[in-house]
């Protein structure tokens, strides 16, 4: 798309390596790296183990 394709929003993360960290904010979007110092993660992330009903 010719004109559009200069611009970038996101670079690459210091700290997790993923292309998710914002220019205009500072911060990464998947690991929290420029807001804080812990490692961004919520308990919905993981997967539950499902429970195998036995019969």
């Amino acid at each position: 798309m010719g004109k559009k394709s200069g611009k970038k929003n996101m670079i690459y993360c210091r700290r997790c390596g993923q292309r998710t960290l914002t220019l205009r904010g500072r911060t990464c979007a998947s690991c929290g790296f420029g807001s804080s110092k812990k490692m961004r993660s919520y308990k919905w992330q993981k997967a539950r183990k499902k429970s195998v009903m036995l019969r």
